[in-house]
């Protein structure tokens, strides 16, 4: 019997995950999209990989980009990763970045940045696995991550 998506994603949705804005720069500018999906992959060469939805508009117009930025958010930038999960136009109206080395936007304030060259994308479903050759990375703030778990944002507290 096949699974219920919805069931999976009510199971799954029990288990936390980081809150991140790939972002990438195109022919017709900058453009980002929210990804709870990121995960390092090789220390040697260095690989990090992220999960699109391949029914994505946002990711159909990126992945003709050759490199692609991952800025883990803050705990305290939540209204950033509303703004780059919804439709708006130019997601970048309000929004403070720079370029490091491929040229990708760098979110200010983010916690860390992950800069990389596209080095493959592999078929995941109904989303692709996209792995980046690390280019340049940086911790900007001592601030913690912002967490999604079970439909909801929050912190993480030490105990």
């Amino acid at each position: 019997m096949p699974l219920d998506s919805t069931e999976f994603r009510r199971v799954l949705g029990h288990f936390p995950t980081g809150v991140t804005v790939v972002t990438a720069m195109t022919d017709n500018g900058p453009l980002g999209m929210t990804i709870g999906s990121f995960a390092s992959v090789s220390l040697e060469p260095p690989l990090v990989m992220f999960c699109p939805a391949k029914a994505s508009s946002t990711w159909a117009q990126m992945s003709t980009s050759s490199s692609f930025c991952v800025n883990v958010l803050s705990e305290d930038q939540s209204e950033i990763c509303r703004v780059f999960a919804n439709d708006a136009k130019d997601r970048f109206a309000n929004i403070q970045w720079r370029s490091d080395a491929t040229g990708s936007p760098v979110i200010a304030d983010s916690v860390a940045f992950v800069d990389c060259q596209l080095h493959a994308v592999y078929d995941g479903g109904d989303h692709d696995i996209v792995v980046g050759l690390v280019k340049a990375l940086s911790v900007e703030r001592s601030s913690g991550p912002l967490l999604f778990l079970r439909g909801i944002y929050g912190r993480f507290e030490k105990i």
